[in-house]
């Protein structure tokens, strides 16, 4: 199943909503910052996060941005420290 990497950008000035996003998106991604994730996500996966987002935010005073990242974009992607979700990992369980 092919995976589309997107990076999920929010600016919540509510705490509680702030918070509540917040944790929701670890069930997606990797935060990279405190309002900026990384996720790799199938179509299915996307629009089920957008569909939870869509009931914690409240969009007349929220702002949440999807940048969808292509494949060759990714690959001049430079981090000088930090988590990274640049791609897929496969684990291996013994």
């Amino acid at each position: 199943m092919t995976k589309q990497f997107i990076l999920v950008v929010y600016d919540i000035s509510n705490d509680k909503r702030r918070t509540k996003l917040h944790n929701t998106l670890k069930d997606f991604g990797t935060p990279v910052q405190y309002s900026v994730f990384e996720c790799l996500l199938t179509t299915q996966e996307t629009k089920k996060m957008k569909l939870i987002i869509n009931k914690i935010i409240k969009p007349q005073l929220d702002r949440v941005r999807y940048y969808p990242i292509c494949q060759k974009c990714l690959q001049g992607v430079e981090v000088t420290s930090g988590t990274e979700l640049l791609h897929e990992t496969t684990s291996i369980i013994i």
